[in-house]
């Protein structure tokens, strides 16, 4: 035997099996809930969060998290009795519901931390025991599925409980099914005396008529199915109907403790996979990008000094399309589903709306899109930040929305979609009020903004709150700041608005799939080279002297602004080296023209060097972080080379040009 199990791994997994059942269980909840208010059937909610407790009971008895185990099974238990008395949980049980899973979580997550995991807490064990007795009644079932299934769903809910009450009560439930026939009508018999005759020895609780394959049973391809309740004898029903009864049988499928030990294995084809081993992967992989550049200069090297390297150059572009597929293949596996990252998103409005006393729908639409772990981790405080303004700012009181004629449940729409170029677009918006602008601009001190962009640049000023009071939620100013620096300062994304008075407002972030080794524009300007990612370049062009105009400087002793005409537009075109302070090259030189929303700037660089692939790494610390420049990258020669966010250093610079 070898002592070699490693607690730390096996715990891992088991909070991230946790989680996944945590996870399942908030959803759940949330069904539970929308079906108490609305009276739909609750069974398949209870019995799938009875699962996910009982799987979160068993995991933490296996590592001893004894809190976790109580509270589980408590729950469990009112889950239980809740099953067998099939009677509705009313949206009070479903709130001690939500409390016991939120205590779950709560001491999962100090399990993680390694804190102390406290007690269940007694007030809420107490609640869910009352929870427990105030369900206790007869228990009851369901019909099995004897009866087909296209009768089942004729049945309404109070059918079904008429069936299941008369069963409890010792009679029997039969399926009578009659096919009318020239030869049956000769006789005098048709539905109408049937049913007649049936009513005189049964409580007749529904008839159906059915379309069945034309027979010698049913030549008319027409069947009456009659749903009935009765003591009588089995001869005496086949008599009066003129057909074989077919027997209804209650059964019961209570919620039990132990699954049987012959289940089948389940197949598949999904592992977990701790993102540190991810991580040390795309570590080593950025390694051997580095090498490459590095293989490729010692080759060019060798040419210019007359050797023959055609081999050489073979060998490094087959290696170069193979680290390719092999980037492929692991930015692949680091894929997160914006499903599985907005999955925790409704409880929080659900949360959000109960604090600030507003009714809230959310509705979400993910598809297939998906997310570089890194970015979903660095971006998913932004989503928080727009959704809470979207709750506390944008949704109106639903008293306030009933006087506009709006439906009282505001509702907010998060969407997520792919877009060519490596960039996901993700839109928050709601149907509340929309952006007052004269408010806003009272607020900030400024002129009323012109436009969503201005208006836009306000909200995110740090500081800057429309609310009059901060309270727990929001009101400090912070918000649409921090969305602004992960989008655009931390990730190189966009940021945008559009609101209109009354309709409501939607912010869309587009953003990188992947930061971390991207195709890129490398460039020089001067001695000095750099990087710009390709998906944020719209054209490269080869400038002439006749495409650039000067105009007026908009200050004493400042250099004029430079515009670039292309195909009948006015472009800013700004000068890469005198920002970097750094001499440029006299002649022919290129420039960058880069878009975003309706709008173009441009940036005149002294030579292009090529596209190329790199590894980027993020600049962190705030002592060296500085506005356009998102990283720094190894181009093979051992010097740092910067990543630039140049739509970053066009507003830099703008603001150069116009400050008093």
């Amino acid at each position: 035997m070898t002592d070699a199990f490693d607690r730390g791994e096996f715990v891992a997994g088991y909070l991230a099996e946790v989680e996944e059942h945590l996870a399942n269980a908030d959803g759940q909840l949330l069904k539970l809930e929308r079906a108490a208010n609305s009276g739909a059937p609750q069974l398949r909610m209870l019995r799938e969060l009875f699962r996910a407790l009982h799987t979160i009971k068993g995991l933490s008895a296996m590592v001893g998290v004894e809190p976790v185990v109580e509270l589980a099974h408590e729950l469990e238990a009112a889950l239980r009795t809740r099953d067998r008395s099939a009677t509705p949980l009313h949206a009070a049980g479903v709130e001690q519901l939500f409390r016991g899973v939120r205590a779950i979580g709560l001491r999962v997550r100090a399990f993680a931390d390694g804190r102390t995991v406290e007690p269940a807490p007694q007030e809420l064990l107490i609640a869910l025991n009352a929870l427990q007795a105030s369900q206790n009644g007869p228990p009851r079932g369901e019909l099995a599925l004897a009866i087909v299934p296209e009768l089942m769903d004729k049945l309404s809910p109070a059918e079904r409980e008429q069936l299941s009450q008369g069963l409890e009560s010792g009679q029997r439930a039969v399926q009578l099914d009659f096919s009318p026939s020239p030869a049956r009508a000769a006789e005098g018999l048709s539905i109408t005396t049937v049913r007649e005759r049936v009513g005189k020895l049964a409580e007749i609780v529904k008839v159906v008529p059915r379309s069945v394959p034309k027979s010698e049973s049913a030549p008319s391809g027409l069947t009456f199915s009659l749903l009935v309740l009765s003591t009588a004898s089995t001869e005496a029903l086949a008599a009066a109907a003129h057909a074989e009864p077919l027997e209804l049988a209650l059964a019961s499928e209570p919620l039990e403790d132990d699954a049987p030990d012959d289940l089948p294995v389940p197949h598949d084809d999904t592992i977990r996979v701790d993102v540190r081993r991810l991580d040390d992967a795309l570590d080593r992989l950025s390694a051997l990008i580095v090498s490459r550049h590095r293989l490729e200069r010692a080759a060019r090297s060798l040419r210019d000094s007359g050797a023959d390297v055609r081999e050489l150059e073979a060998i490094l572009g087959e290696h170069r399309r193979e680290l390719r597929h092999l980037r492929s293949a692991l930015t692949h596996a680091r894929m997160v589903p914006m499903h599985q990252l907005l999955e925790r998103v409704p409880l929080l409005v659900r949360g959000m709306a109960r604090d600030a006393g507003k009714r809230v729908k959310l509705d979400i639409d993910a598809r297939h899109a998906e997310l570089d772990k890194a970015v979903a981790e660095r971006v998913f405080p932004a989503i928080l930040h727009l959704v809470r303004n979207a709750v506390d700012h944008g949704i109106e009181p639903s008293a306030r929305r009933a006087e506009l004629g709006k439906p009282e449940e505001g509702t907010i729409t998060v969407r997520c979609v792919q877009r060519a170029g490596n960039t996901l677009e993700l839109s928050i918006g709601d149907d509340g009020g929309g952006i007052d602008r004269e408010r806003l601009a009272k607020k900030a001190g400024t002129r009323v903004p012109v436009d969503d962009r201005e208006a836009l640049a306000l909200i995110a000023r740090p500081g800057l709150s429309t609310r009059d009071a901060a309270d727990a939620r929001s009101g400090r100013g912070m918000g649409m700041d921090i969305v602004m620096q992960v989008a655009v300062s931390m990730l190189g994304g966009e940021l945008s608005m559009r609101s209109e008075p009354g309709l409501g407002t939607t912010f869309t972030l587009r953003l990188p799939m992947s930061v971390s080794i991207l195709d890129s524009f490398v460039f020089r300007c001067g001695p000095q080279s750099f990087v710009v990612p390709l998906g944020t370049i719209e054209e490269v062009v080869e400038l002439e002297q006749a495409q650039v105009i000067s105009a007026p400087a908009p200050r004493k002793r400042a250099a004029p602004v430079r515009i670039l005409r292309r195909n009948g537009e006015n472009i800013p075109l700004f000068e890469l080296a005198s920002l970097f302070a750094l001499e440029p090259r006299a002649g022919l030189r290129s420039a960058l023209v880069i878009k975003r929303d309706d709008a173009r700037c441009a940036f005149s660089v002294d030579h292009m060097l090529g596209q190329q692939e790199v590894v980027v790494r993020p600049l962190e610390d705030p002592l060296v972080r500085v506005p356009g420049v998102t990283g720094s990258t190894d181009l093979g020669d051992g010097r740092p080379t910067l990543v630039l966010d140049l739509w970053a250093l066009s507003r830099s610079a703008s603001a150069r040009e116009v400050r008093p």
